[in-house]
C-alpha cells in the first residue's frame, strides 16, 4: 500500500445532542469536525456532535412527532394575500 494516501482512522464519541446520548465507535472523519474532547475509561477521546442518531430517530424510537402539515400551504397563502384552494371552492 501506498503511504500517505489513506485517512486517519480513529476512535471518536458521537453525542446526540438532542437525546443526550453518546457512543464510542471509529471513524475517519475530518478532525475540524470534533468539538473538544470526552474521558472514558481513563481514555480521551474526541466528540462529534450530531443531531439526530438511533437514540432520537424516531424510526428507531417508534415515537413519531407530530408535525403540522395540515395548514402550512394555507398559511403561505394567507401570508401572500393568495386565495386558499379551499376559497376556490
Amino acid at each position: 500500500m501506498k503511504a500517505d494516501i489513506h485517512p486517519n482512522y480513529q476512535f471518536v464519541v458521537v453525542r446526540d445532542i438532542s437525546a443526550d446520548f453518546e457512543f464510542l465507535t471509529q471513524t475517519s472523519a475530518d478532525p475540524k469536525l470534533f468539538k473538544g474532547t470526552t474521558t472514558i475509561d481513563g481514555v480521551e477521546y474526541p466528540v462529534m456532535q450530531v443531531d439526530i442518531s438511533s437514540a432520537s430517530h424516531p424510526f428507531y424510537t417508534g415515537q413519531q412527532k407530530i408535525m403540522d402539515t395540515e395548514g402550512r400551504v394555507e398559511a403561505y397563502y394567507r401570508k401572500y394575500g393568495f386565495k386558499t384552494p379551499a376559497d376556490n371552492g
